[in-house]
């Protein structure tokens, strides 16, 4: 089936978009294209993310969310113990509860936002 559209791009909110630009191009291993105080983007040549300021933006506190989650991305790591401890170094953290561990890891970007990394197969 054919769409109307094509994706564009996502963008997220964020209290500082710079600083999420750098460490979603680190987990990702794409470029900064742009990064100012209220919007900041990432490439990799064909997708982009974006991130946008949001005034009084708050964390939803997963997993018991005090704020709506406003995102959820997941991304494949070849290796969880690896890909955590990497994404740890770059300044995610990482909440007690986890649903299945053995087959995928919450963690939370700076922002307080949950991503999954989680294994192919």
């Amino acid at each position: 089936m054919r769409g109307i559209a094509t994706l564009a791009m996502i963008n997220l909110d964020a209290s500082d978009p710079a600083a999420q630009a750098r460490f979603y191009a680190a987990v990702l291993g794409w470029e900064v294209l742009h990064a100012q105080d209220e919007y900041a983007m990432i490439g990799d040549g064909s997708t982009s993310l974006g991130f946008g300021r949001v005034p009084g933006y708050s964390a939803p506190g997963w997993p018991r969310e005090s704020a709506p989650k406003r995102y959820h991305l997941d991304f494949y790591v070849d290796d969880l113990d690896r890909g955590e401890e990497q994404a740890l170094a770059l300044g995610a953290t990482k909440p007690v509860e986890q649903p299945q561990p053995e087959r995928w890891r919450v963690l939370l970007d700076p922002e307080g936002h949950p991503f999954d990394i989680c294994l192919k197969s």
